[in-house]
């Protein structure tokens, strides 16, 4: 909403101020099409050129998360805990064997299956079960687990950012083709120098136009949304870091409520539950047969 709202307003006081100073819109309007067509095209070209087909594909899920913002939202939050809670109090009340159902096959599990917008996350769930399954295998160690966790988040996260990265680098890039499609049309300008002074300087305007739009597209547009895109990653990159959080301080072992009391702690403060939500939460959760 407040992407939309941005929008609005940058081209509201940009071209608003342009009017009000006397500017007119025409030259703009006349030179805009062709010149966006070089500079959009020379873009979007460089984009395809310098992207995997990763990245490409997953560029539309990170526009659409630049304007819905992080798909984790405080109820999600507290499901996590409350799943990561039934898994641990599990493991210290039945042992790790309790759990290789579980974890072996997620999607018939009684526990996973309470929480169907977290199964909806392969990563959350592949991230979860295999912690689990190298628990089962006696690797107990907390640092050891840590440091195998860490690496899978930073894998994880950098893939994630590789959509805002390439956007951010077509940001950079955006108002260099803005000077390229201005240096066309001075060239098309120097053509017709036969041409009155009034003809020539409506081209030259016309020219700067590319200048113009480079830069407004890069600085205005583009590379906020980079930025927006990449600030979302990084808050959805909290929710794997709290089940980092909870599983290792099980392994320290620690009691489950004082597990996911840690992880509560890294839950961003908009979505944070308090102490007595988290634990409301928890007392409601049917105990497990």
């Amino acid at each position: 909403m407040f992407q939309i709202i941005g929008i609005v307003v940058l081209f509201a006081m940009v071209f608003g101020s342009f009017i009000i100073s006397g500017g007119k819109m025409g030259v703009i309007i006349e030179a805009a099409p062709h010149e966006l067509m070089a500079i959009l095209g020379a873009g979007v070209a460089a984009f395809l050129i310098s992207n995997s087909m990763a990245t490409i594909k997953a560029m539309g899920k990170g526009f659409s998360s630049a304007f819905k913002g992080p798909k984790w939202k405080a109820q999600d939050y507290r499901d996590l805990l409350s799943l990561l809670f039934l898994l641990t109090k599990t493991m210290k009340s039945k042992g790790v064997i309790a759990l290789e159902s579980h974890i072996e096959k997620p999607k018939e599990s009684t526990i996973f299956s309470r929480y169907p917008k977290l199964m909806s996350d392969h990563f959350a769930i592949d991230f979860i079960c295999d912690t689990l399954r190298m628990m089962t295998m006696n690797l107990e160690d907390p640092h050891q687990v840590e440091d195998a966790m860490e690496k899978q988040l930073e894998k994880h996260h950098h893939e994630a950012l590789g959509p805002s990265h390439a956007l951010s680098n077509l940001a950079d890039g955006l108002p260099a083709l803005g000077i390229v499609a201005a240096v066309l049309g001075v060239i098309k300008t120097m053509g017709s120098i036969t041409e009155p002074p009034e003809v020539l300087g409506t081209m030259i305007g016309g020219a700067l136009v590319g200048t113009f739009l480079g830069v407004f597209l890069a600085y205005g547009m583009v590379g906020p949304m980079a930025a927006r895109m990449k600030d979302v990653v990084d808050e959805e990159s909290s929710f794997y870091k709290i089940i980092q959080a909870v599983l290792v301080a099980h392994l320290h072992g620690n009691a489950a409520q004082i597990s996911v009391e840690i992880g509560r702690g890294g839950v961003p403060s908009p979505a944070q539950p308090s102490f007595l939500e988290l634990e409301e939460a928890l007392s409601t959760i049917p105990a497990e047969g």
